[in-house]
């Protein structure tokens, strides 16, 4: 970790957009904010590998040391030749632990650091303190900064759910360094949700549960545990204003992302974006004529979120769910040796204690005494390998597999692209039910 990092000069005022429609992949915009910042060289910080690869694998001279903080998916291979530079920070327990055991076989010169007696999960908030003010800040290529102290530059990418992000950290992290710290919809668990919403059948599954809920013109609608935005802009420009819309989710990260990619859209005025827990939902009983949670209740007490959605329900008002099905396999369309298609065919088994990522969903709802219940499986197909969640996804296989797997593995996915079927898809589960009356 001895690689220096240039300072940082300064950067031209106010927001830039000009030559931002040229830019495609992620280190592009990345050595395009460097040099807007006048910035040769940066140490890196993010629980999201793939948001680096490219910069790692292209442009190694541009990375000084690199902080890969309780990554949940990481492909070492970009980082290989940088393994030097590299520390890779754990928790003792949950999936980084076991993540990071695996990449350090993969870059032996390479540091790993375990925080003891701590479970890091891709949700966890690593800390939990209010930010200081930054002292400059802006937007280029695509790409949201704000800037703190002084010294060799730092950048800090997001990390995927947790609340706080960096800013915890920040105060302590200025006295040595520049701190850039970056967000925007093309970086960290922004880019990943938004890239899966543009997914043509991740939309028609969206569709679907709505055509299910059927909201009728002026009725409220509550989006809980929005992250993103992305689907409540969907919904928005389908109604065009016939409903109102309040999307709620704990982490004001994802809240103030979302309220800026809503204006970005024109879309602002149509979605009120606030805070509020799925366990304990800020509002009074029958407040909504229809809900909706898409992806959410995985990764907190189920129950008790279900509960809360009826609460706020009216009588009649109908209630959609959407979760991961950690209980189907996923697919991908490669030709592999069956060993090896065993061992890529699970879907990565990501959930809470209390959470839901089953086929359970469906006696949950009705337990929880849903009536009317329409349930359908549902299969995502991703087939955009440059885009953050196909990298998402196959940044959880690559390190499965073995020195010998992984050139069968690259092989066959060569081949699908030459025959222009390289795809993958994952299975969720998805239902609407509705309160009854009285």
């Amino acid at each position: 970790m001895s690689e220096g990092a240039s300072g940082i000069g300064a950067p031209a005022s106010g927001r830039h957009a000009a030559g931002t429609a040229a830019v495609q992949s992620t280190a592009d915009r990345l050595l395009a904010l460097l040099a807007h910042l006048g910035i040769g060289r940066a140490h890196v910080a993010t629980q999201i590998p793939a948001d680096i690869a490219g910069l790692a694998a292209d442009h190694p001279d541009r990375l000084g040391g690199i902080v890969l903080c309780a990554p949940v998916r990481l492909d070492p291979a970009p980082f290989a030749a940088l393994s030097g530079r590299v520390l890779m920070i754990s928790g003792e327990y949950g999936p980084t632990f076991e993540v990071t055991l695996r990449a350090a076989d993969r870059l032996p010169g390479g540091q790993r650091y375990v925080l003891d007696s701590y479970e890091i999960q891709g949700w966890s908030d690593v800390a939990a303190d209010p930010p200081r003010a930054a002292v400059g800040e802006g937007t280029h290529a695509g790409i949201s900064y704000r800037t703190e102290g002084s010294g060799p530059a730092l950048l800090l990418l997001p990390f995927f759910l947790a609340p706080s992000q960096w800013a915890p950290a920040i105060p302590h992290l200025a006295k040595h360094f520049t701190v850039v710290s970056l967000g925007g919809r093309h970086l960290g668990g922004i880019a990943a949700l938004e890239d899966r919403a543009s997914m043509p059948s991740y939309q028609a599954m969206f569709r679907s549960l709505i055509d299910l809920i059927a909201p009728q013109p002026g009725e409220a609608i509550l989006d809980v545990g929005c992250g993103s935005g992305a689907l409540d802009r969907l919904l928005a420009k389908r109604l065009c204003g016939a409903n109102p819309i309040t999307a709620v989710d704990v982490n004001p990260y994802w809240l103030r992302e979302a309220e800026a990619l809503a204006a970005e859209e024109g879309v602002a005025g149509a979605i009120r974006f606030e805070p509020g827990n799925a366990e304990a939902l800020p509002y009074p009983d029958a407040s909504f004529n229809a809900v909706f949670s898409v992806t959410v209740i995985e990764e907190c007490d189920a129950d008790r979120a279900i509960a809360e959605m009826m609460r706020v329900a009216t009588p009649g008002g109908r209630i959609g769910i959407i979760v991961r099905a950690t209980d189907l396999p996923q697919w991908w369309n490669l030709d592999l040796p069956e060993p090896l298609r065993r061992k890529v065919t699970p879907p990565p088994q990501s959930v809470a204690g209390n959470g839901v990522a089953d086929a359970g969903l469906y006696g949950r709802m009705r337990r929880a005494g849903l009536a009317d219940l329409r349930c359908f499986p549902f299969l995502v197909t991703l087939d955009r390998p440059e885009g953050p969640i196909w990298r998402y996804r196959e940044d959880h296989v690559l390190p499965l597999l073995t020195a010998e797997e992984l050139p069968v593995w690259r092989e066959a996915r060569a081949r699908a692209a030459q025959d222009g079927l390289l795809m993958m898809a994952h299975p969720l589960h998805c239902a609407v039910g509705r309160k009854p009356m009285g």
